[in-house]
């Protein structure tokens, strides 16, 4: 039987992978980080949240970038004894970009409230020594453009120029996500990262933060994706097909692994960090959910252990 079109693209990363673990077995020896994006854990204060990730042998976490105001949030110092307490580092920050702070947005004073989010945001990056900080060029939750995708989009990079340097200046990779149409309204495609990146050409925002659950409805292969990525990918959010724990769905982890490693990506620089959401046109509700701490301490335990045993056997093949 003749082989699909996607099983051919995993086969030669497949091969790929194999070449690499006989020529050059040395680049398999440091495990890949990961990490875990806690704002899906809704009102939960964040010494529990710590708490389960280090419980689960994870010792990386992606903040909720949570500096809504001057008067709200993450403080620092606070955050940091939490972290120290559990051995536990702050990876990066998750840039929370709604309705209220849209870099796309024809309303000036709602891209001045997203300029003043990301300055804010950053601070707390930079006090803590995060490595990234995700960036949406537009509305999650707003699938409908306002007037067209290329006023949206030039727009979203105008702003983004305002504030850009901030990002070189802390240390910060700035990461720009892609997102399925389904929740907003521009660049949805890795390849549409990239045209947004070279239009704000910032030297601080060069980096991709993919997310597999949207990759696996605009992109054509989510691990031939990332292969193509190679070192523009700092941060990968991980779910499974039904947008739920590892190992709920049929999401070809082993194959991810493999790109991943291929790509180098077992640095200190790059994460990959679950964000099982469940599905749903428009997430952001979680943010301020009431969670069941349970079905919390399940999700973290099933896919830290699913990531574990395929990247375990991925490195003995």
């Amino acid at each position: 039987m003749k082989p699909q079109n996607h099983e051919l693209k995993t086969r030669r990363i497949r091969e790929a992978f194999g070449k690499l673990k006989a020529e050059h077995p040395q680049r398999l020896e440091r495990r890949l980080n990961l990490s875990w994006s806690n704002w899906g854990f809704g009102m939960e204060p964040l010494e529990r949240s710590v708490g389960r990730l280090a419980d689960n042998g994870i010792r990386y976490i992606e903040l909720h970038g949570n500096r809504y105001g001057a008067d709200l949030g993450y403080q620092a110092d606070e955050v940091q004894k939490i972290l120290a307490g559990h051995g536990v580092t702050a990876a990066g920050i998750c840039g929370m970009f709604s309705a209220e702070c849209d870099l796309a947005s024809n309303r000036p004073i709602v891209r001045q409230q997203a300029i003043d989010y990301i300055r804010r945001n950053v601070d707390l990056g930079h006090a803590l020594g995060v490595k990234y900080f995700l960036i949406v060029p537009a509305a999650v939750g707003r699938p409908g453009v306002i007037d067209s995708a290329e006023l949206e989009f030039a727009r979203s990079v105008e702003t983004l120029q305002l504030v850009a340097g901030v990002f070189e200046q802390a240390g910060i990779r700035g990461a720009i996500e892609p997102i399925r149409s389904a929740e907003v309204s521009i660049v949805h495609k890795f390849d549409d990262a990239l045209r947004y990146i070279e239009a704000v050409g910032s030297p601080g925002v060069q980096h991709i933060n993919g997310d597999v659950y949207h990759m696996l409805v605009e992109e054509s292969h989510i691990s031939e994706t990332i292969w193509q990525a190679g070192a523009r990918l700092t941060n990968l959010h991980l779910a499974d097909t039904n947008r739920c724990a590892l190992g709920a769905g049929s999401l070809d982890v082993d194959t991810l692994i493999m790109a991943l490693y291929l790509i180098g990506y077992n640095n200190e620089w790059c994460y990959a960090t679950p964000e099982p959401l469940g599905p749903g046109g428009d997430p952001y509700p979680a943010m301020y959910g009431l969670t069941d701490p349970k079905a919390l301490d399940e999700l973290v335990r099933q896919t830290a252990t699913c990531w574990r045993e395929r990247e375990d056997a991925v490195r003995e093949i």
